[in-house]
């Protein structure tokens, strides 16, 4: 799986070919140092670890400085493993060249965080609804979560209230409209998870082929 970190920028619209308003996310990718090689005999799997972003020297621990300075790198602010075929060496650079214009893309982040939300706002739930019958301020409660005297208990994975967002997301094929060289940009059609600067992870997509 050939990939690469990036951040998202932001989102805005790009013209195609046939003249229509595409929907695109711009996400700067790389350039991502290759820090370890880690291999089945001695880590138990085999993966190359790569570093994106410069980092303070002053806000990185020293576990972390010590990692760095092994690898002969800078400290990075992400760090990611990709399970590569490729063969790397630690110091290599990996660029957005490793992508092509048109070609798909499977693109992991965390999700924007919306806190702490009722059910009507996090499962669609219609609410209580009127006011008769005695109803006072109860117009988005839950209702009934369980009965009584048996079970009485509340089932797991009952939807009630809670914290909404900040999950791991991954967006499968996705495909890649425009790769800007120079500025290591990449234009992907739709839109990504996360917030704006956040960090992602992008790989080619696997696709397997039938015979």
């Amino acid at each position: 799986m050939l990939g690469i970190i990036g951040k998202k920028i932001g989102m805005t619209s790009f013209f195609d070919e046939k003249g229509l308003k595409v929907p695109c996310t711009i996400i700067v990718a790389g350039p991502c140092f290759v820090l370890q090689k880690k291999t089945l005999k001695k880590d138990g799997y085999n993966s190359y670890q790569i570093g994106f972003e410069e980092k303070k020297i002053k806000k990185t621990n020293k576990s972390l400085l010590g990692h760095f300075k092994k690898f002969k790198s800078t400290p990075k602010k992400k760090i990611v493993e990709f399970s590569l075929k490729k063969e790397l060496k630690s110091g290599d650079i990996i660029k957005v060249d490793i992508f092509n214009e048109n070609e798909l893309v499977d693109i992991t982040g965390f999700s924007k965080g919306k806190g702490f939300q009722g059910v009507i706002k996090r499962h669609g739930f219609s609410g209580v609804g009127e006011k008769s019958h005695g109803q006072h301020n109860r117009y988005r409660a839950p209702g009934s979560i369980g009965a009584g005297s048996d079970p009485s208990r509340v089932f797991k994975g009952t939807r009630m209230a809670g914290r909404m967002g900040n999950k791991k997301v991954t967006i499968k094929k996705l495909k890649i409209l425009k790769i800007d060289l120079f500025k290591n940009l990449l234009i992907i059609k739709g839109s990504v998870p996360g917030t704006k600067n956040s960090f992602l992870k992008i790989k080619k997509t696997y696709e397997i082929k039938y015979y």
